[in-house]
C-alpha cells in the first residue's frame, strides 16, 4: 500500500527514547466486592424499607467501574435474601444509542448480563412525567423502575469529566439522567454543562419526593481502578451525604507524575501525551479531561498542559464511540475507521457539546501519528522532548516517559523505573510494539 505524501513528511522524524515507568500511589483495596457489599448493608439501618415480596428496580449504569458484575450480583443476592425480587434497569440516560436494545448491550459487553447477575434485566426507554422545575422542565423517570415497588440506586462515586459541582458522578446523577433515559439527559443539559450541578440536584429532590427510593449503594476505586469502599446512603439527605464522598472520591484519583504530589490533578507542561486507547468504560468522555488537562466544556478546568495528544485506538467494548478523541490532535486510521457516528452522534447532541464529535487529523499508522505530535510539539529543546504514553486515562500505574523526563522522575517519592530508555518499537505495518505489564 503506497504511504500518502503527508505521511512520507514525517518518515525522519526522530523520536524520543523512553522507559517504562511504574507510580506507587497510596490506596486502600477493599478485597471480596461481595464481603463489602454485605458489609456495607449489614450495617445500613434505611436497608430495612426491603421488605419480603416486594419488586425492586436496580440501576445500573454504562461505565466500566470495578467489579461491576460481582457487586451487582451480590446487591441482587442481598436483597433477594431479605425476600424481595429484584431487577436490573439499565440507567444510562442516551447512551446505548438511546435505545432498549442499545442499553442492554451496552451492560452485556460490561458483563452484566441476567446470567451473570442472577436477575431479570429490563429496559426499556419509556418513561413517566413526574412534574417540572420552577424553569418548566420536565423531570421523567423510567417506567419500570417507578412502577416497582421500590428503587434501589447503585453507582459509582467519582468526579465528572465535564463538570465541577458539589455532586458529579454518583447516586444524584444517576436517578436524575441516568434513571431520566433520553429525556432526563436530554432536559439536564439543556441550558449547558454549567448548569448541570445545579439541574441534577433539583432533578434528584423531586425523585426523591415522589418516587419510592428504598436507599442507595455506590462504590469507590482507589488510584489502581480496584474497589475501595462500598457505602450505603439512605434517601434522607442523600444528596448532601453523597458531597462527603466525591470530596474522598478526588483525592484517590490516578494523574500523571506532574506537579505537586498533594494536588489531586497534575499540572504543569508536558510536550506530548500517548494514549494508547480511549473508551466508554476509562471516562464518559472516552479520555478524562482530569488526566490531560483538555476539556470539552468550559465547565471544568485544572490539570496538566499538553502541547500533543496523540489517541491510538478505541477499545471493543465502547462499539466505536470514541466521544472524547475531540481533544486529541492525531488519531489512527484505524481508530477513524472504527468511529461510530451514530453512538458518538446522539451522546453529542444530548449532551450540547457539538465539539466532542469532531475528528483529528488521521494518520496511517502508530508510528506516523506519534511522529506527528513529536514534530508539531512546538518544543523549544526538540533534542529533549517530554513525552509520556499511558494505555488509557484510567490505569495509569504504569506508564513510558521520556528520557528528558527521568532525572525529575528518579527524585519523585512514589516512581519506579521500571527499565532504561530505549527507543519505541514498531513492526512492520508502523504498529507500536512496546508492551505493557500485566496486572
Amino acid at each position: 500500500m503506497s504511504v500518502p505524501r503527508y505521511a512520507q513528511l514525517l518518515a525522519n522524524v526522530p523520536l524520543p527514547p523512553v522507559a517504562l515507568v511504574r507510580q506507587i500511589f497510596e490506596a486502600v483495596d477493599a478485597g471480596d466486592p461481595a464481603q463489602a457489599v454485605r458489609d456495607a448493608l449489614a450495617g445500613a439501618e434505611c436497608v430495612a424499607a426491603i421488605k419480603p415480596g416486594m419488586s425492586i428496580a436496580l440501576t445500573v449504569g454504562s461505565r466500566g467501574l470495578a467489579d461491576l458484575p460481582a457487586l451487582v450480583r451480590a446487591i441482587v443476592g442481598e436483597i433477594r435474601a431479605r425476600g424481595a425480587e429484584p431487577f436490573v434497569v439499565p440507567s444510562m440516560g442516551s447512551h446505548g444509542g438511546a435505545t432498549a436494545e442499545g442499553q442492554a448491550k451496552v451492560l452485556a459487553h460490561l458483563g452484566v448480563t441476567e446470567e451473570s447477575v442472577g436477575c431479570p434485566i429490563r429496559s426499556s426507554m419509556e418513561t413517566v412525567n413526574l412534574g417540572s422545575l420552577d424553569n418548566g422542565m420536565e423531570v421523567h423517570i423510567d417506567k419500570l423502575a417507578y412502577e416497582a415497588d421500590g428503587i434501589v440506586l447503585f453507582n459509582r462515586i467519582k468526579p465528572h469529566s465535564a463538570f465541577r459541582s458539589a455532586n458529579e458522578s454518583g447516586l444524584v446523577k444517576m436517578l436524575a439522567i441516568g434513571l431520566g433515559k433520553q429525556s432526563g439527559a436530554d432536559n439536564c443539559h439543556a441550558w449547558g454543562f454549567n448548569y448541570v450541578g445545579r439541574f441534577i440536584v433539583e432533578m434528584a429532590r423531586v425523585k426523591l419526593a415522589r418516587c419510592k427510593i428504598l436507599f442507595g449503594i455506590a462504590s469507590m476505586e482507589n488510584a489502581y481502578d480496584r474497589l475501595s469502599k462500598v457505602v450505603v446512603i439512605p434517601p434522607d439527605g442523600m444528596i448532601e451525604r453523597e458531597r462527603v464522598f466525591l470530596a474522598e472520591a478526588m483525592r484517590n484519583m490516578p494523574r500523571l507524575p506532574l506537579g505537586p504530589r498533594d494536588e489531586p490533578l497534575a499540572s504543569g507542561s508536558l510536550d506530548v501525551l500517548v494514549v494508547d486507547a480511549v473508551g466508554k468504560e476509562f471516562s464518559g468522555s472516552g479520555m478524562d479531561p482530569n488526566i490531560t488537562g483538555r476539556p470539552s466544556t468550559k465547565a471544568i478546568s485544572g490539570g496538566p498542559s499538553v502541547s500533543r495528544i496523540a489517541v491510538l485506538d478505541v477499545t471493543d467494548k465502547s462499539e466505536g464511540n470514541a466521544n472524547g478523541v475531540a481533544r486529541a490532535d492525531a488519531i489512527t486510521e484505524r481508530l477513524f475507521q472504527k468511529f461510530d457516528r451514530e453512538s458518538v452522534y446522539i451522546n453529542s447532541i444530548t449532551s450540547g457539546v457539538l465539539s466532542a464529535a469532531a475528528l483529528p487529523m488521521a494518520l496511517p499508522d502508530d508510528q506516523a501519528v506519534i511522529r506527528a505530535v513529536v514534530k508539531t510539539c512546538e518544543s523549544h529543546t526538540p533534542d529533549a522532548i517530554t513525552l509520556i504514553r499511558i494505555p488509557n486515562t484510567l490505569h495509569l500505574e504504569y506508564l513510558y516517559a521520556s528520557e528528558a523526563l527521568l532525572p525529575a522522575l528518579r527524585e519523585r517519592p512514589g516512581i519506579e523505573i521500571v527499565t532504561p530508555a530505549r527507543q519505541m518499537a514498531f513492526d512492520r505495518d508502523g504498529t507500536l510494539l512496546d508492551p505493557w505489564p500485566h496486572a
